[in-house]
């Protein structure tokens, strides 16, 4: 007999690989998660995904697949002397011919001591370990827990899948909705199923508020899953990555001149809760990164756009940071100051601490004049073309090194032209 006081989404959470959903690039003929369960032989793992794609549903099919006492911690909430427990049940279960699955949601949050804890009874055998985490394990677990597991990835369920869900849903009297007589209106699925944002666990979340709000008049419409999902929003993590996904993709739209993608991803953001400021700093980055002189005006708009929302706050100064992203988006790009910055650094660190010139140097005592500081220092302004041609400027172990190389777009190409034109004057004066 089902509980009906549990969640719904605990209630439908599938039962057997058949009654699973999504996650066909794992569980699919051939695959190898898949093959591992259909032929009973488990291994450790780690399940990458985002919420709501059935890391711990796997987790006990596998358990079920290995004929394993299936055993849960939650790195939020325990720590070594829980994992030594849990070590101390799966010894006693082997010696009695038994296997034992210990499944660690938010695995990511273990520090290094408590990950290492692991790995005897991983490599001993005495655990089948399953570690469940939403963050990049590459990031978050240490190389010797994951040399002794797979890691699979698994992706946000897909619309289809999600309709799949609350269909299954509202269709099953034992464990769903069916008993209730409820009807779901066709647009309230479809924005039932957008809503969920990949998500299966909020998809039938919501689903099972509507259906609270639905009362007396059975049917389940639109505006009562636009009030259940009042105050909602999108997946998104702050400190995890889809921060860094999103950010991504809003800079290389910008980048790649397309300004509507660009406005996509930073609607993204700002609908996940992300602070306006911290994007108007990234797009002051954008401007001198990608564009730089090739339209310097870029850079101007960028600082207004960031003092707007300063001023304004949310959401007026929201609309200066559109402003500014669709503009850097649709000017000339340029990476010459990014790459002729970052060449400049790398000599500052590796050329060891050059001197200057003697003729660049100040002189401001009479000591230092003695000893040529600033001797036959050429004074642009009193030469033709307010420049000294031939003159040297770097070290001279330098001398002649081209950091930055304009490119042929926007202004940035007549700066291209003017500089070489100094070249040209340089290379006559060098010949005289």
């Amino acid at each position: 007999m089902i509980d009906r006081s549990r969640p719904l989404a605990d209630r439908m959470r599938p039962r057997t690989p058949a009654e699973f959903v999504g996650q066909a690039h794992l569980l699919g003929p051939g695959r190898p998660l898949g093959e591992a369960l259909a032929a009973g032989r488990p291994h450790s793992m780690v399940l990458w995904g985002p919420p709501g794609t059935g890391k711990t549903t796997l987790a006990r099919m596998v358990a079920t697949a290995a004929e394993a006492e299936f055993l849960t911690l939650s790195a939020v909430m325990a720590g070594v002397k829980d994992i030594r427990e849990a070590a101390a049940r799966g010894q006693r279960n082997r010696e009695a011919g038994l296997r034992t699955l210990l499944f660690v949601d938010e695995v990511h949050r273990f520090n290094k001591a408590q990950q290492d804890a692991f790995l005897p009874y991983i490599e001993d055998g005495t655990l089948l370990f399953i570690g469940a985490t939403t963050e990049n394990p590459s990031f978050e677990l240490n190389n010797a827990l994951l040399s002794r597991v797979r890691v699979y990835v698994l992706r946000a369920l897909e619309a289809g899948d999600i309709g799949r869900l609350i269909d299954a849903a509202m269709a099953d009297a034992e464990r769903g909705l069916a008993e209730d007589g409820l009807a779901l209106a066709g647009d309230a699925r479809d924005a039932l199923t957008r809503l969920a944002d990949g998500d299966a666990r909020t998809a039938l979340s919501l689903l099972e508020v509507a259906a609270d709000l639905a009362g007396d008049a059975r049917r389940i419409d639109l505006a009562l899953i636009r009030e259940a999902a009042a105050g909602g929003r999108a997946r998104f993590d702050k400190g995890g990555d889809a921060f860094y996904d999103l950010i991504s993709a809003l800079h290389k739209s910008v980048r790649g001149s397309a300004p509507d993608a660009a406005l996509y991803w930073y609607a993204r953001m700002l609908d996940g809760g992300c602070d306006p400021l911290y994007i108007a700093r990234r797009v002051v980055r954008m401007a001198s990164e990608d564009i730089g002189n090739a339209d310097p005006r870029a850079l101007q708009v960028a600082l207004d756009a960031w003092q707007a929302q300063e001023r304004l706050g949310s959401p007026e100064g929201e609309l200066a940071i559109a402003h500014a992203i669709t503009y850097l988006a649709a000017v000339p790009k340029s990476n010459a100051v990014y790459r002729a910055f970052n060449a400049a650094m790398a000599d500052a660190r590796s050329q060891g601490s050059l001197e200057v010139p003697v003729h660049l140097r100040n002189a401001p005592t009479r000591l230092m004049k003695s000893l040529g500081y600033g001797h036959d220092y050429r004074y642009a302004h009193d030469e033709p073309h307010a420049y000294a041609a031939g003159e040297i400027y770097l070290p001279d172990a330098l001398a002649g090194t081209r950091y930055y190389q304009p490119t042929d777009r926007g202004l940035e190409k007549r700066i291209a032209d003017r500089l070489d034109w100094l070249a040209r004057l340089d290379a006559a004066a060098r010949h005289r």
